[in-house]
């Protein structure tokens, strides 16, 4: 009988960036709107501000995610090259270090020494950098998918407060964005969850309890000081 498992570790680098994007957009905007609305401000210069925090948040992200991922990715490549090296120089002693992982993991010393040999016959430096160094193609950092998914992300997610702004009546601005800001944080929560096969109250939670007190503190220096934090 065929036995088909889902797995869903495939989908942590593009899943991590487009939830760091969507909550930071969501938080940063609301926080910025309800700072500005907190200080008296007019409609259309909650609006002014929180288009430009969009604008430049949605570019922040993109390039902290690619600068950051991207060093992430030169690291290992630098890694592979110097396996690679090591492989053309040593190939005994690197032969030995694979087994002695092998051995670490539970095979006794003959069954790991074949599962080296055969290994590092398919194929030497894919072995060593799966095995020895936690490279594989499914988690390799991938600077430009992290910075699509974030920036991406980030744009939705601050439309959203935005979009109340548009809708809510002056009166009705301050508890209107923070409560549909908490709603959206929260399917944020659970979306993220369901993508990753994780405990969806666990994720609700977490994300809504953080966004909350953003959006509470920078309201709070906004109503006290007059000023947009």
């Amino acid at each position: 009988m065929r036995h088909s498992e889902s797995h869903r570790t495939h989908r942590t680098g593009w899943l991590r960036a487009a939830v760091l994007g969507a909550n930071d957009g969501i938080v940063s905007t609301a926080s910025l709107v309800l700072g500005v609305a907190a200080a008296n401000a007019e409609t259309q210069g909650i609006l002014v501000a929180g288009v430009a925090g969009l604008v430049a948040g949605t570019m922040s992200m993109a390039a902290g995610e690619y600068v950051s991922v991207s060093s992430q990715a030169d690291t290992e490549s630098a890694d592979l090259a110097r396996e690679k090296q090591e492989l053309a120089t040593n190939p005994e002693q690197e032969h030995a270090e694979l087994t002695s992982i092998y051995i670490k993991r539970g095979l006794d010393k003959t069954l790991a020494a074949q599962v080296a040999t055969q290994l590092t016959q398919h194929d030497a430096l894919a072995a060593h950098s799966r095995d020895e160094l936690g490279i594989s193609d499914t988690l390799a950092a991938k600077p430009v998918q992290a910075a699509l998914a974030s920036a991406g992300t980030f744009a939705v997610g601050a439309a959203l407060p935005l979009l109340m702004v548009l809708i809510l009546p002056t009166s009705a601005l301050m508890w209107g964005v923070a409560a549909s800001s908490l709603f959206f944080l929260a399917l944020l929560g659970y979306m993220a969850a369901r993508a990753g096969g994780s405990p969806v109250m666990a994720s609700v939670t977490r994300v809504t309890f953080w966004g909350a007190l953003a959006m509470g503190l920078t309201a709070g220096v906004g109503a006290l000081f007059g000023v947009a934090a």
